[in-house]
């Protein structure tokens, strides 16, 4: 999802799409460990995916207070 989708999202729904992601990520993790995972680049991308919600959820969070 880009930056500009996730920025339209309020505090509620970017905490469910950043849990979305978690539970995706250990999907694809556990993929990999039992070696059923074909598109390795998946595990990166949902992480920076984390990490780009997390980043914008934080600025929500601080412009709020």
């Amino acid at each position: 999802m880009k930056p500009a989708e996730l920025r339209q999202k309020d505090v509620a729904a970017l905490q469910a799409e950043i849990k979305s992601l978690q539970k995706a990520h250990f999907n694809l993790r556990m993929q990999k460990a039992t070696q059923q995972l074909g598109n390795t680049a998946a595990l990166r991308q949902t992480r920076r995916a984390i990490a780009r919600a997390k980043t914008i959820l934080a600025e929500k969070q601080a412009a709020g207070q």
